[in-house]
């Protein structure tokens, strides 16, 4: 029979694993010292192989102005749906937009990148049907993946992350790789001005009504941050710089904190997050696709929260200190536990315990009394506060980088953000926290869509000017 713990040592032990995920004022500090110094060394050429976060050069320019008018297509490729998108962009900024959206499943995700890019192709010849569009429109291409841009219209895809792997893409031009897939139909014929990041499309799409808007931010399944930089301070800029003065720079913060792994996945070395991960984080790097990659990202996005409550859950039963000691098969399974049940345990200012018990038994499987509905609540705190409070951290960062802690707005999108019931709240503290009240959250909707829409459009305009001139 499992000897339960007595009453006081429970509540240590209970305390002491949670404490880890603990993040001070000076923590958060120390990974803004961590954070700038990587976002210097992706910057430089001398620096760049080395560093873990990328800095890619998005060729984006300029925020629109307000001129941009015409008619654009938007796709929309980066989690488990793809879009297309018409959009009409009416001079003084007033959108208007019709959409298809398509599950795109698992096969192709997984399939040759021809297989992914014609089923691409196919989505926008069924859509432009529809729509009876016969003209050649410009169309933006989000594209959510780590690709190292060379121009407006091409990049290279670094590295596939989230759940695609579509072989025979990974260091190809990703723009060459859908025009062939519309070759190969014959029948639709666009105009590819701009290959877009979500996050650039974030802070594009705020972008719009607010020329304050220097920072981009998605907190979904995944996270990335964007801003506008100096180019002269962008060192390895290899573009044209005649007639520019700033370009966005995308950081792919997500890999902040990488370490390497040997080929069975054990740290090989231990990373510049070390003192920040707990035994939580280094148990969901063994049962990832990535182990050692992505690091900040897992500590911080959608994606990955509910699991680290279930690992943490999965300790304390093992202790004797949740669920009367007892385990199941549900509580034991990878990903049984998201961050939708996360927000669900989260919700209202005290925990609700009979929907709580509910939510337990249908998704771990496991029968809790009020004490252990409260102690889950606790455990879910400590996970979301922690990315709260790490992503405020670098965002701070990067305001400051740029010099514009009095006046700056962030763009920001993402379900994390919008439908969690406390992350804004506790977002808000940390930045205030950290010196940075005169920093606006500003939620964007539709960054991935609108977002490559007004990148075409600035685009496009930009092209005109030039050829006026």
């Amino acid at each position: 029979i499992l000897q339960l713990p007595g009453a006081e040592l429970q509540a240590n032990m209970v305390d002491a694993i949670l404490k880890a995920f603990e993040v001070t004022d000076d923590g958060m500090r120390e990974v803004m010292r961590l954070i700038t110094q990587e976002f210097h060394a992706g910057l430089d050429p001398e620096t760049v192989e080395r560093a873990k976060v990328k800095m890619l050069v998005t060729y984006v320019h300029s925020l629109p102005d307000g001129t941009e008018k015409g008619d654009f297509l938007a796709l929309d490729l980066g989690g488990s749906n793809f879009r297309v998108l018409l959009i009409n962009i009416e001079e003084g900024g007033k959108i208007t937009q019709s959409f298809d959206k398509m599950v795109i499943d698992h096969a192709t995700k997984t399939s040759k990148q021809e297989v992914l890019f014609d089923f691409i192709a196919d989505k926008v010849a069924a859509f432009m049907k529809k729509k009876n569009i016969t003209k050649k429109l410009p169309l933006g291409f989000t594209f959510s993946f780590p690709v190292n841009q060379t121009s407006l219209t091409s990049g290279t895809l670094i590295r596939w992350t989230k759940d695609f792997k579509a072989s025979g893409a990974e260091g190809e031009d990703i723009i060459q790789l859908l025009r062939a897939a519309f070759q190969r139909r014959g029948d639709v014929e666009v105009d590819v001005v701009a290959l877009v990041n979500d996050t650039t499309g974030t802070q594009m799409a705020i972008g719009l009504n607010n020329p304050d808007c220097h920072v981009g931010l998605i907190l979904g399944t995944g996270t990335n941050a964007c801003y506008t930089e100096r180019l002269e301070a962008v060192k390895k800029f290899k573009g044209d710089r005649a007639g520019h003065t700033h370009v966005i720079i995308n950081t792919e913060w997500g890999a902040f904190g990488d370490f390497n792994v040997d080929e069975h996945g054990k740290p090989v070395d231990k990373g510049i997050l070390k003192d920040f991960l707990t035994c939580a984080d280094k148990e969901l790097n063994t049962e990832v696709e990535n182990p050692g990659q992505q690091i900040y990202e897992k500590m911080i996005s959608g994606k990955y929260l509910g699991e680290l409550v279930r690992l943490v859950l999965v300790k304390l039963s093992k202790q004797g200190l949740v669920f009367d000691g007892k385990s199941s098969e549900k509580l034991e399974k990878f990903e049984s536990f998201d961050t939708a049940d996360v927000s669900a345990v989260e919700k209202g200012e005290s925990i609700d315990v009979e929907s709580c018990k509910a939510l337990l038994m249908k998704t771990l499987g496991v029968e809790a009394s009020d004490a252990d509905c409260k102690l889950v609540r606790r455990v879910c705190e400590a996970v979301t506060v922690r990315a709260a409070r790490l992503a405020a951290a670098g965002i701070v960062a990067l305001v400051t980088k740029i010099d514009k802690l009095d006046k700056c707005t962030v763009a920001v999108d993402g379900s994390l953000y919008k439908l969690h019931p406390w992350f804004q709240h506790r977002m808000r503290e940390a930045l205030d926290m950290l010196g940075g009240k005169g920093i606006t959250m500003k939620e964007s909707t539709d960054g991935s869509g609108r977002g490559a829409a007004m990148v075409a459009a600035v685009a496009v305009r930009l092209k005109h000017d030039e050829a006026a001139a």
